[in-house]
């Protein structure tokens, strides 16, 4: 927390070199009636030692997955990190590193980059995976509009639950795109109407977008979906959470053309709510409308493996007008973290992480169901996500589950066409007795 300060001949000689005789004489085009007139209301001065003791005690304040046994989900997870994850990205070749157009003084971020893309095609089994997005809003996003502009058409539709965020900041940032949005939900269960979706689908239709799990933490019937969708030479997207691709089906094998998603689990910290990871990956027909940075392994004059920025057209980066996407960067630090949390596990440690999230989720969904008042949305089958029902208000069981040490879930009331309820997670973080506290916390809960 070093400050140093400028002495006045300091600010003397640099208003000399602008060219001017006086701080007012450089503020002189502000109105006057918009300028400060009296000092700021400012604590006296501390120490580097009495800041830093304050900024602790500031921040002891808050509530986090570490002071509280967290079952928040809802796109953001807390799982376990192993401890090689930071040790790697707080190295200052990594951590300060340049934007690597450079090639050969970046060999270093362009590998790990390529490493990246390489496991995230081996997780989802598609074809090319780009360098990564900001978030997994930013992916969905990118994914519809690559899908309306492949197309030539402006209809997308959501087939089930999907995450109310993603959708809108995919309204949000691609308000120019015009894309129409049409949900198609089973209000019973969260998932697709597969019977309305196959009434609604016309050659209007740019892609199909399914979440797998959905929001709601249910299986959809993917293959179902695609059929649906590629009968209409609509494109289909899956939105993922890559943990559980180690037991899920990879997009690949039900005929994906595009899959999104975000890569928090993939060992990022939960930041209360960022910055996170987008992920993207397709089919090889989609590679020159792909958004964002793509690294490729080749061979230099030597002979020796090199990597370079490849794939990319010219109007991504100048003539940005003409451009799929003006997206022509990515998440740099957090791939890094994903690349060596992913080779930290290896295929058999994600497997693990998903079935312990997966058996200890059923395992609570089913303490929950046996107490008076609580149900579970358990029509369809579920991964490490599932939603109470309760007539209880949940915003208040929240509250409450604070007061005894629980984060106790999200309450999904405030989403629009999203079916009301407590949205539990549980990852393999959790012990049978962090869970068996919480179903007693439900059990004695009185409102």
């Amino acid at each position: 927390m070093p400050f140093i300060p400028n002495t006045d001949s300091d600010r003397q000689q640099m208003l000399q070199t602008i060219g001017v005789n006086s701080f007012d004489e450089l503020i002189q085009a502000i109105p006057n009636e918009v300028r400060l007139k009296q000092p700021l209301n400012l604590p006296p001065a501390l120490s580097e030692y009495e800041a830093l003791g304050l900024m602790k005690k500031y921040a002891s304040k808050n509530i986090t997955a570490d002071t509280h046994t967290c079952f928040i989900g809802g796109g953001a997870y807390d799982h376990f990190t192993p401890a090689v994850v930071g040790s790697i990205i707080e190295r200052p070749e990594f951590k300060t590193s340049y934007t690597p157009y450079q090639a050969e003084v970046s060999q270093g971020t362009l590998q790990a980059i390529y490493e990246f893309q390489s496991m995230i095609c081996q997780l989802t089994g598609m074809d090319i995976s780009n360098a990564s997005l900001y978030d997994g809003g930013m992916a969905f996003a990118e994914a519809a509009v690559l899908a309306s502009k492949k197309t030539k058409r402006k209809e997308v539709l959501l087939a089930g639950t999907i995450n109310p965020n993603y959708i809108q900041t995919s309204q949000t940032i691609m308000d120019g795109a015009e894309l129409i949005y049409k949900y198609l939900i089973d209000k019973a269960t969260g998932t697709c109407d597969l019977k309305l979706l196959a009434d609604t689908i016309s050659d209007n239709t740019a892609a199909v977008i399914v979440q797998q799990p959905n929001f709601l933490g249910n299986l959809e019937d993917v293959c179902e979906i695609e059929k649906i969708a590629h009968q209409h030479k609509a494109i289909f997207i899956v939105v993922v959470n890559p943990i559980s691709l180690g037991l899920l089906e990879a997009p690949a094998n039900y005929n994906a053309d595009i899959v999104v998603g975000d890569g928090q689990s993939l060992g990022l910290p939960l930041s209360y709510g960022g910055p996170y990871l987008g992920l993207f990956a397709c089919k090889n027909e989609f590679s020159r409308l792909m958004p964002g940075r793509v690294v490729g392994q080749t061979l230099d004059t030597e002979g020796k493996v090199g990597y370079v920025l490849t794939l990319q057209t010219r109007e991504q980066h100048i003539r940005r007008e003409k451009a799929t996407s003006n997206i022509c960067t990515n998440q740099g630090l957090y791939m890094l973290a994903a690349t060596v949390y992913m080779a930290t596990m290896g295929k058999e440690g994600i497997k693990e992480v998903a079935e312990q999230s997966m058996l200890k989720a059923h395992y609570l969904a089913e303490q929950i169901s046996k107490i008076p008042r609580f149900a579970v949305n358990d029509k369809h089958p579920f991964f490490n996500e599932f939603l109470i029902l309760t007539d209880y208000n949940h915003s208040d069981i929240i509250a409450k589950g604070i007061e005894q040490g629980f984060l106790a879930g999200l309450c999904t009331c405030p989403y629009e066409g999203v079916n009301s309820g407590l949205l539990v997670a549980v990852t393999e973080k959790r012990t049978k007795e962090e869970m068996d506290n919480f179903v007693t916390f439900l059990k004695n809960y009185k409102a």
